[in-house]
């Protein structure tokens, strides 16, 4: 099996929601005291990353989309990131508050997430372009 293919299978994987903020919380938590090394931090519309994160990097990603995700997001539940497992995660996807569409449950189109956390490197993910606020936002975040 190519990356590729090892990249897409864990990508149309089952998922568990992050429905309560508290989960959220709990699902940053676990992600870090884990071995924060080896994540790639992928924004989907942009060219997927070819080396992983290093630990300030992804530090700092989980604390600025968990203030987006709050800001934006003005629900009393959370339901728009998903791990692979909520308490030891290898893979996190976590859907725009501005782009969710049908974002669970079945679709024959099913939107993309707007970032995609994998301890996989990751493929190109067919996506409308960013939009500017998004660009900006994630090109702020990693000075691109």
């Amino acid at each position: 099996m190519t990356g590729q293919q090892r990249f897409m299978s864990a990508f149309r994987g089952s998922f568990t929601s992050a429905l309560r903020w508290h989960q959220l919380d709990a699902l940053w938590q676990a992600l870090r005291t884990q071995d924060m090394e080896g994540w790639y931090i992928y924004a989907v519309g942009e060219g997927p990353p070819s080396k992983p994160a290093g630990n300030l990097e992804l530090d700092r990603f989980i604390d600025e989309i968990n203030e987006l995700l709050r800001r934006e997001h003005a629900e009393d539940y959370c339901g728009i990131v998903y791990a692979d497992n909520l308490a030891c995660p290898s893979f996190i996807k976590i859907y725009d508050p501005n782009n969710l569409g049908v974002s669970c449950g079945y679709s024959d189109n099913p939107p993309l997430p707007g970032w995609v956390l994998s301890r996989l490197p990751p493929c190109e993910l067919s996506a409308m372009p960013l939009p500017g606020n998004r660009k900006r936002w994630w090109r702020r975040l990693f000075a691109r």
